[in-house]
């Protein structure tokens, strides 16, 4: 049985910092690219960030480009979603998300192993 579980969500600052972790079971993490997509009150679903099968491969939105860290440890299958200097406009529904191979999608069903979600607020 697959499943993607996130955790480490929660209410935070407008600066602060957040931690978010995706545990993986069920299939080969290892030989899959893993993404953060996230859904904001109103505004749909935004493609966060990815990572190639090794970790040494990242990619970012242009709004968190510098803030936010993807990260991976294939040993334990989980990645990992640094948040660095928290904005009210990153309060979103954060989710995990598995695909075979490299895609840049805010479409659900484009990914082929999909999270449950972890609540991030961002307010003061």
């Amino acid at each position: 049985q697959v499943q993607l579980v996130e955790s480490g969500g929660g209410l935070v600052q407008p600066g602060g910092s957040l931690r978010l972790s995706c545990a993986a079971s069920g299939f080969t993490f290892s030989s899959v690219w893993m993404y953060w997509v996230r859904q904001t009150p109103g505004k749909g679903l935004e493609w966060v960030s990815g990572i190639n099968y090794t970790g040494y491969g990242t990619l970012y939105a242009d709004s968190v480009q510098g803030r936010f860290t993807i990260s991976r440890d294939n040993a334990k299958n989980t990645l990992y979603l640094q948040m660095n200097s928290l904005k009210s406009e990153d309060t979103a529904v954060y989710y995990c998300a598995a695909r075979k191979n490299y895609i840049r999608s805010a479409v659900k069903d484009d990914y082929t192993y999909w999270g449950q979600g972890t609540q991030v607020t961002v307010s003061s």
